[in-house]
């Protein structure tokens, strides 16, 4: 396989510089996480809006507000509206008491900090190392909790029998592979995101489109000795 950092560059040269467009704030992020179902940033973008513009984002305006008002704001967002509504007054009420208001206290890379941000509903290890890498400025490979299939065909890491298992070896592997600097890291991150999205999709992969393919042991494994013998010749 190639070095990392040249798949980073054709899939840069084929999307175009990737930007963070979600909020920068760690409690925001988490409120942002958890307004939309099924998870995509489209439903917790809308969901997030219309909280944003409906009711407020403040710790102070959730608590204050009904989970009804709440439930009925992220339809926006979603199905399961109430159960979002539910999780954000549990984010809103962790925030004001435990935190004083500002989580920002709790991003470093410490096991304290990891288990802090842990209580919070939906937030695992891929959403702990997203906030932290985003929103905390901590150099910590991050990998997109819905497209650990893109590095994981690349080579990076070995799937294993559990998504956690096969969330560290990738991990590793990227720690191992690239320079621990936080916007070398946010690249990656956005880069592997953005074509798991597009092409590099869990199911239904579209390889015939992809900029990498020729770089990519899953596509090779996906062609049989015969097409291999022709596309040599």
């Amino acid at each position: 396989m190639r070095p990392l950092s040249t798949l980073l560059r054709k899939l840069e040269q084929h999307y175009g510089a990737v930007t963070w467009a979600e909020p920068e704030d760690p409690y925001e992020l988490i409120v942002y996480t958890n307004c939309g179902y099924p998870p995509s940033q489209e439903n917790c973008r809308k969901g997030f809006e219309a909280l944003k513009s409906t009711v407020g984002l403040s710790t102070t305006a959730i608590l204050g507000a009904s989970e009804r008002a709440l439930a009925k704001v992220l339809r926006a967002g979603g199905i399961v509206p109430e159960l979002r509504a539910s999780r954000l007054k549990v984010i809103a009420r962790l925030v004001a008491e435990e935190f004083a208001g500002d989580l920002r206290r709790a991003l470093d890379a410490s096991k304290g900090a990891r288990k802090a941000l842990k209580r919070f509903p939906t937030i695992g290890d891929p959403g702990v190392d997203k906030i932290l890498l985003f929103c905390g400025a901590v150099p910590i490979a991050a990998v997109p909790s819905n497209a650990l299939q893109v590095p994981l065909r690349l080579g990076l890491g070995v799937e294993r029998p559990s998504y956690a298992a096969s969330y560290r070896s990738v991990q590793e592997e990227l720690t191992r592979a690239l320079p621990r600097e936080v916007e070398v890291l946010r690249r990656a991150y956005l880069l592997f995101r953005r074509h798991g999205q597009q092409i590099c999709r869990r199911t239904v992969p579209l390889c015939d489109r992809c900029p990498i393919a020729r770089l990519c042991p899953y596509v090779r494994l996906q062609v049989k000795p015969s097409q291999r013998k022709r596309q040599a010749s």
